[in-house]
């Protein structure tokens, strides 16, 4: 299924596309989600969501198939499997920068989904309103996430480069020796996240369409734990 889905951030185009083409520093901003470990130029970790009564965790991997700065469009491809081998899922994402002013950037993206299991019952007109509430919660989230960084309204960086970071302080070595490289998948130390309910996400309307899905599945759990009973 595809998904079309918009936002602006009160950046330049320059500084919105450091931003988000900065996996590790806008990974907390996407709800459900959490990058676990950098191998390279891949980024792995896991995605939870809820349905209901229904939880799944996909893990999986993502990277940048096209990464252009001069027209600022990127394409990631991400591919996740639930870690309870109930369905898998599989995303290619393109987000396309466009400045409005010197102060604002339009950010388009456009979504290939393709998800199959427990979570794929729900039809495209389910997931285009939740992936239309999630991408307004990311916003949100990365609006906050700058201003505690303290860039302000200008969009200029306290302390930190283009991309909002604070450069590490210089470590001493002795002549002539050169810094050692970590070898392996670098891990992240962030915390746990909450499944991401899509019910609540989406809100009433959705919760309407799939309430008698998801009361039929509330009935097979009970005869599931009957039948174990006896």
């Amino acid at each position: 299924m595809e998904l079309t889905n918009s936002f602006d951030v009160a950046r330049s185009i320059d500084e919105t596309w450091a931003v988000l083409t900065d996996v590790e520093r806008i990974a907390p901003c996407l709800p459900g989600a959490q990058l676990q470990e950098i191998d390279g130029d891949e980024y792995r970790g896991i995605v939870k969501v809820k349905v209901g009564p229904i939880t799944a965790q996909y893990k999986g991997a993502a990277s940048f198939a096209q990464k252009d700065d001069d027209v600022h469009k990127a394409v990631l491809d991400a591919k996740g499997r639930d870690t309870r081998g109930a369905g898998n899922a599989e995303a290619v994402i393109t987000a396309q920068l466009e400045a409005v002013d010197d102060g604002t950037t339009r950010v388009d993206v456009f979504t290939d989904l393709k998800v199959t299991g427990k979570v794929a019952q729900f039809g495209r007109g389910v997931m285009a309103d939740v992936s239309a509430k999630l991408m307004g919660q990311f916003a949100d989230n990365l609006h906050d996430m700058l201003a505690q960084e303290g860039v302000d309204d200008g969009g200029s960086d306290v302390g930190g480069d283009a991309a909002g970071t604070v450069a590490a302080p210089a470590t001493d070595t002795t002549a002539g020796e050169a810094a050692e490289e970590p070898s392996g998948p670098r891990r992240i130390d962030a915390p746990e996240v909450e499944a991401v309910d899509l019910l609540d996400a989406a809100g009433t309307p959705v919760l309407k369409r799939v309430a008698p899905i998801i009361g039929v599945i509330l009935v097979v759990l009970i005869l599931r734990r009957l039948l174990r009973k006896k």
